[in-house]
């Protein structure tokens, strides 16, 4: 339980609309309560000499009056304190998903969707239970037991001992129900964050599944899981099916106690029917508290379960974070150094990259190039400083990036990632990621603080900005061709977009921000020759004044950069112009001849397939 101590901040903006709500509880178990005893005096009353019809009506008024004070009392508690409840799922939520957006890309790397998810949705309703309903119920049960009790005891306390006998039993009994009901509410959502992540995995990756014919196989491996998880309700269910008849049983035994000492009381003469009834009527009262006891601990156990899940991602700091004390660039002019840089990913022994030290000048064009595996995006991942190097430092302007504002420092770079990922949204609100909607935009300074670096941006608004960004990319003519033109709703992951389309509107997204530096993460690589010549065209103007890293497979993309570098196996092996490193027949030549040999090959095959 001391989980939900982590609650406490959550309440604490909420406090007068609790004590409010646990007031109302007060007051509708105060009416309640005094009904069994307004019906115990009547009855009395019946048997008095020269009773009148009339205070049996004043009875019954006062009855149906504390009925309503009851009623409205408790729809004002309900109302207040579930709410509340609701509110402070929502914060907790809100706090949950802000939490997630500032975890760096390692721990996303190695968390599934489907657990965060499960998290973020199940488990946030289960803290919500045990911040609402069962604190609500839980103080109902304490004002209901503590005011029937007193007056159970003013009736007889000798028949309040007997009737509360086998009650005693209910302590140990709900602990070791909720020691069990915790445990496997636990194993119940983990294995939800299994189900959910294969089941996002499967939406996501629904079109490898049908190629592959994975359908049997994929439903079959769902049908395993989801029998897991009946299993584990049902071993729930069946706890907690338990502990309710147990406290029923306990109860059944009080009340035939009563019935039968009460009886024994009333014919005695030591108590009057009136209170036998009254007597009834509270230990029938104290009934729904003490079941509802159990439901409560298996509330609080669930959320208890379920903060310690949320609190788990809580606690996870990020591994890479803007510094307390930033520095920041009055104006980023883009020069780039990679200082002795070493990196190797969290949870691995083999070094991505080995002492690697290069410089980009600012408003320069580089380009990398290596072989599949040979840590080229890893020199973009650690430029915008998505991990920290383990070793040496990577500069912006002179200055350590650990040691600038995370916020300047990623506004500063426009990544086009060699993923190219867009959202369930417009293709407006696509291109437009990050841009504050209706303003406008200065022109952009050139390194020397001259004239703008492309004049049709200067003063341009969001709007103007994404259909210059647009037409650069070749997306322009795509657009048009949709019903809707930019206001096209985009399918999950951009479903209805084809490879290259998604690639052109991710450049689109970064061109639209005019940022000083420019990463291209081989972002052209599902973009036929044709296109990808009249793209590299469009971007000779906006690379013009800009620090630019273009990384490509394709020589046509890179040879007219100010400077290229070879990478292999984590090291700067060449560099130099493109005639200098074809000169120097070196890798940077093998991969040359390799594309060349294939686009021969490929073109050959072509004119054999007309030919035939």
């Amino acid at each position: 339980m001391n989980e939900l101590r982590t609650l406490i901040p959550y309440l604490r903006p909420y406090r007068r609309g609790i004590v409010l709500g646990l007031a109302l509880v007060l007051v509708a178990n105060l009416f309640a309560i005094a009904s069994p005893k307004l019906l115990g005096l009547a009855i009395d009353a019946l048997g008095e000499p020269g009773v009148t019809g009339g205070v049996i009506v004043g009875y019954a008024g006062l009855i149906v009056l504390a009925a309503i004070v009851s009623g409205a009392a408790r729809y004002g508690m309900r109302e207040r304190l579930n709410g509340i409840s609701r509110r402070i799922e929502t914060d907790l939520r809100d706090r949950f998903f802000e939490h997630l957006l500032r975890l760096d890309a390692g721990f996303h790397g190695g968390t599934r969707t489907g657990d965060l998810m499960s998290r973020a949705t199940n488990d946030t309703a289960a803290v919500r239970m045990a911040a609402g309903p069962a604190v609500m119920y839980l103080v109902n049960t304490v004002v209901v037991t503590a005011l029937a009790l007193a007056l159970m005891i003013r009736i007889s306390p000798r028949l309040t001992a007997v009737a509360l006998l086998p009650l005693a039993l209910l302590p140990p009994v709900a602990l070791f129900f909720g020691g069990a009901i915790h445990r496997r509410f636990e194993k119940i959502q983990d294995h939800l964050g299994e189900l959910s992540t294969m089941v996002q995995e499967n939406l996501a990756g629904a079109r490898i599944v049908r190629a592959y014919v994975q359908e049997g196989a994929q439903e079959q491996e769902f049908e395993t899981l989801n029998a897991g998880y009946l299993d584990k309700n049902m071993d729930l269910a069946r706890t907690s099916g338990a502990f309710h008849p147990a406290l029923g049983l306990l109860i059944g035994l009080g009340m035939t106690a009563v019935l039968w000492l009460g009886g024994r009381e009333v014919m005695a003469g030591h108590i009057s029917v009136g209170d036998f009834v009254a007597f009834g009527f509270y230990l029938a009262m104290l009934g729904w508290p003490m079941i509802a006891l159990g439901w409560v601990i298996n509330l609080f156990q669930r959320g208890a379960a379920s903060m310690r899940r949320i609190n788990t991602i809580l606690a996870t700091e990020p591994a890479v974070r803007s510094p307390r004390s930033p520095l920041r660039l009055e104006r980023v002019r883009g020069d780039i150094e990679f200082r002795n840089v070493w990196f190797r990913y969290p949870g691995t022994e083999r070094d991505v990259l080995r002492d690697v030290s290069f410089r980009i000048p600012a408003g320069q064009t580089f380009a990398l190039v290596g072989p599949t595996g040979s840590g080229k995006s890893t020199v973009v991942a650690l430029l915008a400083r998505l991990y920290d190097a383990t070793a040496g430092e990577v500069l912006l302007d002179g200055v350590p990036v650990r040691e600038l504002g995370l916020e300047q420092l990623r506004a500063a770079i426009g990544l086009v990632p060699q993923d190219a990922f867009v959202f369930s949204e417009t293709i407006r609100d696509n291109i437009a990621l990050g841009l504050p909607a209706g303003a406008s935009f200065p022109a952009s300074p050139t390194p020397d603080g001259g004239g703008p670096v492309h004049a049709r941006s200067a003063g341009a608004s969001a709007d103007g900005r994404v259909h210059e960004a647009a037409v650069i990319a070749r997306l322009d003519e795509t657009i048009a061709a949709f019903p809707v033109g930019y206001d096209t709703r985009l399918g999950e992951r951009g479903v209805n977009l084809s490879g290259g389309q998604r690639q052109r509107t991710t450049l689109a997204r970064a061109l639209a921000r005019d940022p000083r530096v420019l990463v291209l993460d081989d972002a052209l690589s599902a973009v036929d020759t044709h296109t990808e010549t009249e793209i590299l065209q469009g971007l000779r103007r906006v690379l013009a004044g800009r620090t630019s890293l273009i990384i490509s497979h394709r020589v046509t993309a890179v040879m007219g950069a100010d400077a290229i570098l070879a990478l292999d196996d984590g090291r700067i092996v060449e560099r130099g112009t493109h005639a200098q490193l074809v000169a120097k027949r070196g890798l940077y030549a093998t991969l040359l001849r390799r594309q060349l040999l294939e686009e021969g090959l490929e073109e050959e095959a072509i004119a054999g397939g007309v030919g035939g």
